[in-house]
């Protein structure tokens, strides 16, 4: 086989074999479960989660068939992209961070992997040129005031060819679009593991990601509509500042503040 091809198998390859070996991480994706296809890699973790599984065991599938997103909007991840779940057991006190611990770790691992840097539109999506490029879910299972888990999932639109999907080219777009060549699946898994584990030992250490995060946003200063988490309330406003806990402040157009605390927000044009 060409050296040339033996190289492209060898960089989208995502077996465990592969992203663990040598793997600079102390826990996350030390553990890592691949799977050639799965409707979702949050539905494996959820079950790993509950049966105890080591903390930064790692869900990745070459494809998924039924994933959802955030206020479960489909998200395609045909083959030649990347859909994984991390599972965290965090302290209550630094649950919120994950949106932020999320969004920066893929937002770093594309930066070093592509040289392309990506703005997050609150609260963690991850956009490039203004289209997304990833889809970020935060799920977590808390009892009392312990946080049984939390799962991170991610799917990042890495090789995927956006004019085949007519449904999302105007608002999606993916790595290769953007470069014009292949990227290496494997090098951005393994560089986002690493950033992952960072960005989340710093926040348990009570270094605050918050500041990183900010700096980051696209919304800020923005015109928005704000969308409810059950889609029935929507606030238009500007995009004021942002919590410590990830909330968003909008100035509404009376002149008053509002605080929305999750949903959705769509910059006006």
């Amino acid at each position: 086989m060409p050296a040339y091809y033996q190289y492209l198998m060898t960089e989208n390859d995502l077996s465990a074999e592969a992203i663990t070996t040598g793997l600079d991480t102390r826990f996350v994706g030390q553990r890592t479960l691949y799977f050639p296809s799965l409707t979702t890699t949050m539905d494996v973790a959820r079950q790993e989660a509950l049966g105890g599984t080591p903390e930064g065991t790692v869900i990745i599938a070459d494809e998924q068939t039924a994933a959802r997103g955030r206020l479960q909007r489909v998200w395609l991840t045909p083959q030649g992209n990347i859909a994984l779940s991390v599972i965290l057991y965090p302290q209550r006190e630094h649950l919120h961070t994950l949106i932020m611990v999320a969004s920066l770790a893929v937002s770093s691992c594309i930066e070093t992997v592509t040289g392309i840097k990506p703005d997050i539109k609150w609260p963690n999506d991850v956009l490039i040129r203004g289209k997304k490029v990833c889809g970020i879910l935060i799920e977590s299972d808390v009892r009392a005031d312990r946080v049984s888990h939390a799962i991170i999932g991610t799917g990042i639109n890495v090789n995927l060819d956006v004019t085949d999907f007519p449904e999302i080219h105007a608002t999606a777009t993916s790595l290769s679009h953007e470069l014009g060549r292949e990227v290496s699946r494997l090098s951005l898994v393994r560089e986002l593991l690493k950033e992952i584990e960072s960005y989340y030992l710093a926040s348990s250490a009570g270094d605050t990601v918050y500041e990183q995060w900010r700096q980051r946003l696209i919304t800020l200063g923005k015109e928005v509509r704000a969308a409810s988490a059950t889609g029935k309330t929507t606030l238009a406003g500007i995009a004021e500042s942002v919590d410590r806990d990830g909330s968003l402040w909008l100035r509404l157009n009376d002149g008053s503040l509002s605080r929305v605390i999750a949903g959705d927000v769509t910059l006006s044009k």
